[in-house]
């Protein structure tokens, strides 16, 4: 069986001129001057192309190679004066089918791979001017994890996160840690701003240094005690919600299946659409609701 797999990428890279790339979208205006792209342009001239661009194999002998990945690389390229570029080159040409493949650096990866190449030797100003950053963000990024526990990294370890987050969690004490990192993971926000209103709502005895009061700016003490209260009761309320979802989910599927049995007997829909429409309406509108979330990928 694994004779019958085939490999949809070249072993080899295929050097290949510029002019004989066929860019599947132009880059714009302002991508050309997003942050993005000058730090891409930075790191390609200090330390060249990392990720080759894709490009699909032609069909017909002379037809260009279609860009299924690398658009800024290849612009980037352009205006450095380049004339060919080493491409990775793939049977499928359907652009979509790879991009969706393709996975961003976390936050905490990203840690790893600046303190990996520091150990390695990588003076922290190259670091800094590959990724066009000032070597300050560096030397931040390389503390990332200071006074952070292991739980917690492994709770955001494959997350986006903003590092000023990680200057926040710090602030409190480990258990508290843990809490705060779950509730960004359940509501999918990872932002400083969220990171402060859980600061804000952390009881005193729960901080890093119990002894220094809290200040969050535009909250009084009387507004971050009831915060505190209030951050308290919605904890417990996700907590029983998180050990009864199991179940409910289990019930609900086991209800839903007894009302389509129901609806799609002619004799028991007949008799309920005659006497008892609006039950008829509601289980369908229960059906309808739970295939719904059967079937919706999650996001």
């Amino acid at each position: 069986m694994i004779d019958d797999m085939k490999i949809a990428f070249d072993r080899e890279l295929v050097v290949l001129p510029l002019s004989a790339i066929l860019p599947l979208r132009q880059v714009t205006i302002a991508q050309r001057q997003s942050v993005k792209y000058r730090r891409i342009a930075t790191s390609i001239a200090e330390v060249g192309i990392i990720e080759p661009p894709v490009v699909a194999r032609p069909k017909q002998y002379g037809d260009p190679h279609l860009l299924l990945d690398g658009h800024i690389r290849l612009a980037i390229l352009g205006d450095m004066g380049r004339q060919d570029v080493a491409c990775l080159i793939s049977d499928d040409d359907e652009a979509f089918t790879y991009n969706k493949r393709v996975a961003r650096l976390a936050t905490i990866q990203e840690h790893y791979m600046i303190v990996r190449a520091i150990e390695r030797g990588v003076p922290e100003a190259k670091i800094a001017k590959a990724l066009n950053v000032d070597v300050a963000s560096i030397v931040r990024r390389r503390s990332l994890l200071d006074g952070i526990c292991t739980e917690v990294i492994e709770i955001l370890k494959d997350k986006t996160v903003n590092p000023t987050t990680f200057d926040i969690i710090r602030k409190m004490k480990p258990p508290r840690q843990i809490e705060a990192a779950e509730l960004m993971a359940a509501s999918g926000n990872f932002s400083a701003s969220y990171a402060k209103a859980l600061l804000a709502a952390t009881r005193q005895h729960d901080l890093a240094h119990p002894e220094r009061m809290k200040k969050i700016n535009g909250l009084s003490q009387e507004q971050m005690a009831r915060m505190e209260r209030e951050m308290e009761s919605l904890q417990q309320d996700f907590k029983a919600v998180e050990a009864s979802y199991g179940d409910d989910v289990l019930n609900l599927v086991i209800a839903t299946g007894y009302l389509s049995r129901l609806v799609t007997n002619p004799d028991i829909e007949r008799y309920l659409s005659g006497n008892y429409p609006e039950y008829l309406d509601g289980f369908r509108t229960i059906i309808s609701a739970a295939s719904l979330d059967q079937t919706t990928p999650p996001t």
